[in-house]
């Protein structure tokens, strides 16, 4: 800086961390404007200059176009309103960068097709309303219309994610996946068997409550799995003959070779991974606990059933 309190472009350049190419583009749009010219025609600018041109920098890294700038340099606008539409649209550049970073991690960790990768993007940018219609169809077919039964209401609440206006990558690529899952017709195949199954063993309206097959099995299990108890042994047998014998209460049948490969089948049924894999991406996009699904138990009692042969009836 010069005795008279002048930056030459070359100081302000420095001084400010920007080039000199860019301080000349500053000043000849009359952002930074120059103080005045020696007689040799080289500009110099004052200290307000070194003041402006750091708000300049600053506000450009914050995304602001120079027309903005300009206009809050010079007071024409609030820079508190500039700043607020500019958040929004930073904000919807984030949901834009979250959306393409959850589709491309499931890309790249499912080692999906371009396809694949296609029909990602096109759920991930489905709106509110096209989200409800493709989970409402899902639940619909599954467990049938909420109207026609109380426990399909339940089962439709349950069972429904609820994305937020803004969420998290975790949050939509758990979506893209869900959606996937939703649209499966071999995965709603299985949870409309295991619902009407589950329906089946609730008995009639005025029958006594009955405890149900899995949970039975998830009550009864643990202890036997804590003790180390092999599947194949007499203590397994007969955790067996209790569950197979409320099960064929249930269905109003005898407990034999035939019921128990039902039986066997719908514990298979039930401990498929796309159904615990469909909990554990509905609790990540609804931001619930992590759902303890009886995975052990449930493999375990399914070993034990088909190693022990019911016994025979008494003559």
């Amino acid at each position: 800086m010069d005795g008279e309190g002048f930056y030459s472009i070359g100081e302000l350049a420095r001084l400010s961390g920007l080039t000199v190419k860019a301080v000349r583009f500053y000043s000849d749009r009359g952002i930074v404007p120059e103080t005045g010219r020696t007689a040799s025609g080289h500009r110099r600018y004052g200290a307000e200059a070194l003041t402006r041109i750091g708000l300049v920098r600053t506000l450009r890294e914050l995304g602001i176009d120079l027309a903005a700038i300009s206009r809050i340099i010079d007071r024409e606008v609030p820079a508190a309103e500039v700043a607020a539409v500019h958040a929004e649209a930073v904000a919807v550049q984030m949901r834009l960068l979250r959306l393409r970073h959850a589709v491309l991690t499931a890309a790249a960790r499912r080692g999906s097709t371009p396809e694949e990768i296609n029909l990602m993007y096109r759920l991930a940018h489905l709106s509110a309303a096209e989200r409800d219609t493709l989970i409402a169809d899902f639940l619909d077919s599954a467990f049938g219309a909420p109207a026609a039964d109380p426990l399909s209401r339940v089962v439709h609440r349950s069972l429904t994610p609820e994305l937020p206006d803004d969420p998290t990558s975790a949050q939509l690529e758990a979506w893209v996946e869900l959606a996937e899952l939703a649209q499966d017709s071999s995965f709603r195949s299985l949870m409309r068997t295991l619902f009407t199954t589950h329906t089946a063993e609730r008995g009639t309206p005025t029958a006594p409550p009955r405890k149900h097959t899995i949970g039975l099995i998830s009550e009864t299990v643990p202890p036997l799995l804590a003790a180390d108890v092999a599947p194949a042994s007499p203590e397994a047998a007969r955790i067996v003959a209790q569950v197979a014998a409320a099960y064929a209460a249930s269905r109003n049948r005898h407990d034999d070779p035939a019921l128990r490969q039902d039986l066997a089948t719908y514990v298979a049924a039930a401990n498929d991974p796309r159904r615990e894999r469909y909990l554990e991406l509905l609790s990540t996009i609804n931001g619930w606990s992590s759902p303890d699904h009886p995975r052990r138990e449930l493999d375990w009692f399914h070993t034990a059933l088909t190693t022990t042969p019911p016994q025979p009836k008494a003559p």
